[in-house]
């Protein structure tokens, strides 16, 4: 029979005001090392530095905070990037051969990036008719002259083309074709042989109109652009790179064959065949290409030569390295990864004499490093963001809000110890541009990130910039192979060439079993607990003295001596015996040994009572570090967890098991649904009937729920332990509370455990002799076995219980003991609250029978009021295997709101999610960065920074976004505004005020939803973007394209004069 009810009235409008007021979903800001970056810029200028990745995203640094991000509307791969001196202004190059200007605009105080113009230069020649522009067969190389008014594309047929940058127009009858600069070559040197692609082209500082133009070939022209010919001409080899020296008396350039060469610059009229110095520095033997060579000059006399490439092609023909001479130092900086740019800080004013360099920024493929050149040894400067947080890949993360600050300092201390700063205070970060807006942040977050080699990093997480602090080591405690792999690279320091190994970035493990699965931190004692993936559980303790101390080594059978179980998976890792020396930061103090040894699932430690609980594939144990005694050992495996005996590195699992039970599966929901079908159709024919008749005003019909199978007893992996939880409730009865442990399993088991824990010595560390005591309270199976993924107490008045130490210091508000206690049980398909002590269901939702997702994530959040600050709510937040968040009311579960966050497909960035306390949360979008979001309205960390930049006072600043669809200009989502120029001050114009702003016909975009895209998706289909405007713009003749840009400036013309009047 069909269920119905009344229709219930509207929505409340208070509720839904309050939940505008609550919550809001934002994605601000991308944490960590852009992935796959492929182009490197820096405005000397304004001090920042641009990032250009192969999914098209731009991202520009300054200062710590100040971080603005854009997104190209085709995924293409951006080669180069160019700013505009002082201009807040870069240009861009994509492997489509497409030209892109961004500007840095501020609105309301801050700024932002967009993207202004584009140009889709033509490709082939004739493909644009009778247009009779010049084709660009490929642009190789990109050159801004004239203070950033014109650019100089270099091609691969070996053109050389002008584009005004103001409107990103080609500059016709300004084209330097190879003919012409042939003409100024020796006859023998023709011979009938093309000169090549354009390689290099680079601008003088104190001459704007010489450019100096280094074909593959081997030519180097000196071309003066006013006189249109060559004054000098050199012939070398097969040319990688040029650099132009500051005086403009030197040209250096290096070659195919891993030599560089130095070209005095004198007033002869005829080619130059011998440089002055041509040299191999890693030679004799055939050594690789030198990709790119700088020169720079200092007072002293010493000059720097820094290259790429050049190395010693049978022996280190693998290597990335960079190399750094001064006179007779030379230093091979030997990196992980490969070398994508490389630029220095250096002075540019032309009144300065000489270069001095400060600082050599290398951008790699997997980070960025940076040396203090001013200081001897050139050590690296500790990098404030963009630390490469896949340095060993992640396998997991936490957070911890609210960090005291007695904690936050010791962490810090920790850190620097680890690092220490050199003496001479030269060695600061040099890119320092623009200025952060954002308020102090009012509480302190640490990121947790375990990794693959047995680490944990703490990283600052309470802003925008994500800031390493300190770096905690398990490997040390174990026997590895490292200290062979040490020896080896000790002995081969003193070889030729000298390398120096540089940078972070490792991702070779000497053990997989050293990975960290779990990581927890109780922030009010300093202990923390590291779970791995061969079954050890570390205890450690912070402190602030190195230490030499031995482990003590526990282990514990989960299997309690069952039979008919073989571990087939890997060996458990041997400890070091005896005292073992221990940096300040955290020390271990105890190691728990799970048997067998298979990979921690789920761990959580309560510091008030020195327990530790956790769990693997096989059961969980309950764990007494204060005396290192285990106190409870359960075994959760069905007799039928063959695979939970293979552990995850094992190779052996059964293919014939796996198909079989699939097939049963199958047969299963066929033969359930065919007994279904005679019913099912009379009863949907009944309801369709019914329906009809009842009139949509009066009745309501309940949402659909899918018919969820329940899961066989028998499925493999159904004893992994999911979660555990510690809880101060009534579990006995209704008049006594005492502590308690759950544990919910991968088969919809939860196990409630009644703890006997002994008072601790007033003023001491260890407690009474009397050990703790665990007794089953209660075992509850869900229906549908689904996975139990989270457990949370809720106190009488519906809220989450307190942390360990948060009630008995005051920190935070009593839990009510008075009134009956409940539990909340997360599975993967519903939500469910029981009372206790009786455990009798309260309140349910079932979230895949209404929505068709799996629960993937669960987590209890606060959210606080934008409209006032006292009134908060304590709600649960999910993520679902579809990738949406949604919220729900505590302790009511009431659908609150929900939101689209992470693609479905993205399968790594599902489930390396993590909810923080106050609403927000962390997601890999790629192996080396985190993408942050916000679901509070109050509760927000984005990049609240401004930029001083000089725009000329003529420059048309006003973007042609008529030919443009409407797209997100930023890759986080952050809709871009347009805005009018900033005046030369750096403060923006007064007619910037968009209520006043009239609205040319599709001149200026509304901006869309940020539901609709996000930076996770690096493969954007962009097949809707295009319109016949855009066809007709590329296929048009040079007349009404003409046309078209002078009907446009003259709208935009009108559009400010509206502005200004």
């Amino acid at each position: 029979m069909m269920k119905f009810r009344f229709r219930r009235q509207g929505a409340d409008p208070q509720r839904e005001k309050l939940k505008q007021e609550l919550f809001a979903f934002h994605k601000t800001v991308e944490h960590g090392f852009p992935n796959q970056p492929s182009a490197l810029a820096f405005d000397p200028e304004l001090r920042i530095m641009a990032i250009g990745t192969r999914s098209g995203a731009i991202k520009i640094y300054g200062a710590p905070g100040v971080e603005f991000t854009g997104l190209h509307r085709d995924a293409a791969t951006v080669t180069q990037m160019h700013f505009l001196p002082g201009q807040g202004r870069v240009l861009t190059l994509l492997d489509d051969d497409s030209l892109h200007l961004w500007e840095i605009v501020h609105h309301d105080g801050c700024a932002h990036l967009e993207e202004a113009l584009h140009l889709q230069a033509p490709s082939r020649p004739g493909f644009d008719g009778a247009s009779g522009l010049p084709s660009l067969v490929h642009i190789t190389v990109v050159l801004l002259v004239a203070a950033g008014d014109m650019a100089a594309l270099g091609t691969e047929g070996g053109s050389i083309f002008f584009l005004d940058v103001p409107t990103l127009t080609l500059l016709e009858g300004h084209t330097l074709g190879p003919d012409k600069v042939l003409r100024s070559v020796p006859d023998d040197y023709r011979c009938g042989k093309a000169l090549g692609p354009v390689e290099s082209l680079q601008g003088h500082l104190r001459d704007p109109t010489k450019i100096l133009i280094g074909y593959s070939r081997g030519l180097l022209v000196i071309w003066n652009q006013a006189a249109r010919c060559a004054e000098r001409i050199f012939l070398g080899n097969q040319l990688e790179s040029v650099c132009w020296e500051r005086s403009g008396h030197t040209v250096v350039s290096s070659h195919s064959d891993g030599s560089y060469a130095i070209w005095a610059v004198d007033t002869g009229d005829s080619p130059v065949t011998q440089p002055t110095v041509a040299t191999t520095p890693y030679g004799p033997f055939p050594c690789k290409a030198i990709n790119k060579v700088l020169w720079r000059s200092c007072a002293s006399g010493e000059h720097f030569v820094i290259f790429s490439g050049g190395m010693p092609r049978a022996s280190y023909g693998d290597r990335h390295c960079v190399s750094v001479l001064q006179a007779e130092t030379l230093a091979t900086l030997d990196f992980t990864s490969r070398v994508i740019d490389f630029f220095t800080v250096h002075s540019t004013r032309p009144e300065d004499e000489f270069d001095e360099p400060q600082a050599l920024a290398v951008l790699l493929e997997e980070e960025l490093v940076v040396l203090d050149l001013q200081t001897p040894g050139w050590p690296a400067v500790p990098a404030p963001y963009l630390a490469p947080l896949h340095s060993s890949a992640i396998t997991c993360s936490a957070h911890v809000a609210n960090v005291p600050a007695k904690l936050w300092a010791r962490i810090v201390s920790a850190g620097e110890q680890q690092s220490p700063q050199p003496a001479s205070g030269a060695s600061s970060w040099p890119i320092t541009g623009g200025r952060n807006l954002a308020q102090e942040p009012s509480q302190r977050g640490l990121l947790l990130t375990g990794h693959e080699d047995g680490t944990v990093r703490f990283w600052d997480a309470s802003g925008v910039a994500l800031r390493p602090l300190y770096k905690l080591s398990t490997a040390g405690l174990f026997q590895t192979d490292c200290e062979h792999a040490d020896s080896l690279a000790q002995a081969t320091e003193d070889d030729w060439p000298p390398f120096r190994k540089v940078g972070c970035f490792d991702p070779y493990s000497d053990d997989p079993r050293l990975g960290v699965q779990k990581v927890a931190l109780c922030k009010y004692t300093a202990q923390m607990v590291v779970a791995g993936t061969a079954g050890q559980v570390l205890v450690l303790e912070l402190s602030d003295m190195p230490a030499e101390q031995a482990v003590g080594v526990a282990s514990l059978d989960l299997l309690q001596d069952r039979e008919g179980f073989t571990w087939k998976g890997h060996e458990r890792l041997s400890p070091r015996l005896g005292p073992l020396p221990w940096p300040a930061g955290f020390q271990p103090r105890a190691l728990v040994q799970c048997l067998p040894p298979a990979a921690v699932t789920a761990v959580t430690l309560h510091a008030e009572w020195g327990l530790v609980a956790f769990g693997t594939s096989h059961g969980f144990g309950l764990f007494d570090y204060l005396r290192r005694s285990p106190v409870l050992a359960r075994c959760t495996l069905h007799p039928s967890d063959s695979l939970a005996m293979e552990g995850p590195l094992s190779r052996v699992k059964s293919l014939k098991k796996s198909l079989r039970q699939s097939f049963r599966r199958i047969r299963k929901s066929r033969a359930s649904g065919k007994k279904r079908t005679v019913a099912g159709s009379k009863l949907q024919e009944a309801n369709a009937q019914l329906a009809e008749q009842a009139g949509p005003q009066d009745v309501e019909v309940t949402p659909v729920q899918r018919r969820i199978e329940p899961r066989s007893a028998d499925d493999s992996l159904s004893g992994v332990v999911r979660c555990l939880y510690f809880a101060d409730t009534f579990l006995r009865d209704a008049a006594h509370h005492g502590p308690t442990m759950w544990a919910g399993t991968n088969s919809g088991s939860v196990f409630a455990y009644a703890l006997e824990v002994p008072a601790a010595v007033v003023g001491g560390e260890k407690r009474p002799e009397r050990a703790v005591e665990a007794v089953l309270g209660k075992e509850v199976q869900l229906m549908h076995r689904a996975p139990v993924v989270a457990i949370a107490v809720l106190d009488g008045r519906g809220r989450p219980l307190p942390e360990p130490y948060e009630a008995s210091r005051d920190l935070a508000q009593a839990p009510d003991m008075q009134g009956g206690h409940a539990v909340l049980i997360a599975s993967e398909e519903q939500f469910k609250v029981f009372t206790l002590p009786k455990v009798s269901a309260k309140t349910k939702f079932k979230l895949t029978a209404h929505e068709g997702c799996r629960v993937r994530k669960v987590a209890l959040a606060t959210f606080a009021s934008v409209a006032c600050e006292d009134y908060t709510e304590t709600c649960l937040a999910c993520l679902t295997n579809l990738g949406d968040v949604h919220v729900f009311s505590v302790p009511g579960l009431r659908p609150q709101v929900h939101y689209a966050c992470i693609r479905k497909e993205d399968i790594s960035g599902i489930a390396s999610c993590v909810f923080t306390r106050h609403g927000q949360g962390f997601y890999l979008i790629s192996p080396s960065e985190f993408e942050r979001f916000s679901l509070s309205a109050r509760n927000i960390t984005e990049p609240l920074c401004s930029l001083d930049v000089r725009w000329p006072r003529d420059a048309t600043h006003v973007s042609h976004r008529s030919r443009e669809s409407p797209k997100l200009s930023q890759a986080n989502g952050t809709p871009g505004i347009i805005l009018a120029p900033q005046s030369r001050d750096g403060s923006p114009d007064p007619i910037c005020k968009e209520a006043d702003t009239p609205e040319p016909p599709e001149a200026m975009l509304s901006p869309m939803s940020i539901d609709s895209a996000t930076s996770a998706d690096t493969t954007l289909d962009t097949t809707g973007d295009m319109t016949v405007e855009d066809v007709k713009d590329f296929l048009g003749s040079s007349e009404e394209s003409e046309k078209n840009l002078r009907n446009l400036s003259e709208e935009e013309a009108r559009a400010c004069a509206i502005l200004i009047k």
